[in-house]
């Protein structure tokens, strides 16, 4: 009996050998297949055991056995992109192993992903019940308060994390994150302080890089994002998401919004702007094609490596590019209604100068419900159809949009800068003031149409001693900006003498 026994537990072993070359081969059912014959064969493992002894005496090894089997028909079937069938056996893994924190993450990593909040609530409160201090479930339950744009409650867990541990990456690029979307990015920088204090050691190096790289990004300055990306580039943590933000910035270093027929009307008098634009686009190319996207159920990284292709070609500013990314855009939207692909037709049609089209296309996704893995396309969806609307002369319709902007995200220079232009169209300086102050900050005081705008409605509003303050901050740092000293400046100043 024992000999036989022993031949049952080799035989387990000898299943998940071929389960492993069929994996290897490609042949993925096959080998989830083979893994359900060796979860049968060790379940009459344990049906002996129990026969030989109470049921209390079964070794835990052989459970163990069990859920490790669970746990690798599950990665299995994300490879095949068998959703419920996943979950179902890392429920089965944890029958046999109930305590396995491990397994308990992953499942409720799962829900997160397929938008389950409850239940991947429900498992990291029962993981931190059997581990207090267990870090991916604390950083799930921050998430999930992202994600449901409690950002107050994200800012709590995610700095409480780092104040045990100062050089988590992952939970500090989630509370930069947050903070931006709370409107108080400035008080990363004293989290940035405390981990580069304690990032000595040189693998520290790339995700305190990534973390300085998206705060300067936000805070609108793209050259220094780019150089603190392309640092971490190679990491094969951080590596993929630094080059998918290099190419975003290299195709949009300054977040403009579409105008009509920009791609096309290029002339020879912006040769500068032309080939520095030229070299932005290359270095994007080069980025693409580096980036490989990984296989896998749960993420869109195929999905979002043609869309940047895409909104590469229509970058190039050639008439036939444009065409082509519209007819691709159009593919992607009709197999599901991505919110990326909409935006990709409705950027197109704008420089093909079909406005009424795009207004049509963003028209779907107006009253959309925001999501935090469609949050960064919805808002650009949002706010070119504010900018839109707000030719238009329908102003009241741009702002309603540029509300739900600014509820999301309250560090969204763009949607501060549309309000600022509908309020001035409307003559209300005061209010337009408000918010032209708003972008200045929230772009870093870097943008000189920006400072001109609001120094142009501190004029209108009689505020002349701001204005000055503000047309001086612009000369600053761009001395050749024009008109701004004749328009503004000397105007404000003679009002002042008056």
């Amino acid at each position: 009996d024992s000999d036989e026994l022993s031949a049952l537990q080799v035989r387990t072993k000898q299943y998940l050998l071929l389960a492993r070359i069929r994996e290897k081969a490609g042949q993925l059912n096959a080998s989830l297949q083979t893994l359900k014959e060796a979860r049968d064969n060790q379940l009459k493992v344990q049906h002996r055991l129990l026969l030989d002894q109470t049921a209390t005496g079964i070794p835990g090894e052989q459970n163990k056995m069990l859920a490790r089997i669970c746990v690798l028909m599950a990665e299995q079937s994300q490879a095949i992109r068998d959703n419920e069938q996943m979950i179902h056996h890392y429920k089965e893994a944890l029958k046999y192993t109930p305590n396995d924190t491990a397994v308990m993450a992953s499942l409720a990593r799962i829900y997160m992903q397929l938008n389950r909040m409850d239940e991947c609530q429900a498992t990291c409160v029962q993981i931190v019940q059997l581990d207090p201090n267990n870090e991916v479930a604390l950083v799930m339950m921050a998430d999930l308060s992202f994600r449901r744009m409690d950002f107050e409650n994200a800012a709590y867990h995610f700095s409480q994390l780092l104040l045990y541990q100062p050089t988590y990456w992952t939970a500090l690029a989630r509370l930069i994150e947050v903070l931006r979307r709370s409107g108080t990015l400035v008080e990363a920088a004293t989290f940035l302080q405390r981990a580069e204090e304690e990032a000595t050691r040189s693998d520290c190096e790339a995700g305190l890089s990534y973390c300085k790289g998206l705060c300067e990004w936000y805070r609108g300055n793209p050259n220094s994002a780019l150089r603190l990306f392309n640092y971490c580039r190679r990491n094969e943590e951080w590596g993929q998401q630094a080059i998918y933000n290099m190419i975003e910035i290299c195709l949009n270093p300054d977040g403009d919004l579409p105008t009509e027929g920009s791609v096309i009307d290029i002339g020879a008098d912006d040769l500068e702007i032309k080939d520095s634009r030229a070299m932005a686009l290359r270095t994007a190319e080069r980025l693409l094609n580096e980036l490989k996207p990984r296989p896998g159920v749960l993420d869109n990284e195929a999905l979002n490596h043609r869309l940047l292709e895409n909104f590469l070609l229509v970058a190039s500013r050639q008439k036939h590019n444009v065409e082509q990314a519209l007819q691709n855009f159009t593919a992607i939207a009709s197999q599901d209604e991505y919110i990326g692909a909409i935006y990709g037709m409705s950027v197109t049609h704008v420089i093909l100068k079909q406005s009424q089209r795009a207004k049509n296309q963003l028209k779907r996704v107006a009253k959309n419900t925001w999501t935090f893995e469609e949050a960064e396309y919805l808002e650009k969806c949002w706010l070119l159809l504010a900018d839109l609307y707000n030719q238009a002369g329908k102003y009241e319709l741009a702002t309603d949009l540029l509300k739900r902007v600014l509820q999301h995200n309250k560090s969204c220079m763009k949607a501060y800068e549309l309000c600022g232009i509908a309020f001035e169209k409307e003559q209300n300086y005061r209010a337009a003031a408000l918010y032209y102050d708003s972008a200045w900050r929230y772009c870093g005081k870097s943008k000189p149409n920006i400072g001109y705008k609001l120094a142009f409605n501190y004029m209108k509003n009689k505020r002349y001693a701001d204005a000055i303050d503000i047309c001086q901050q612009v000369l600053k740092l761009h001395p050749e900006y024009p008109s701004i000293r004749k328009d503004i400046l000397e105007k404000c100043r003679n009002n002042l003498k008056v």
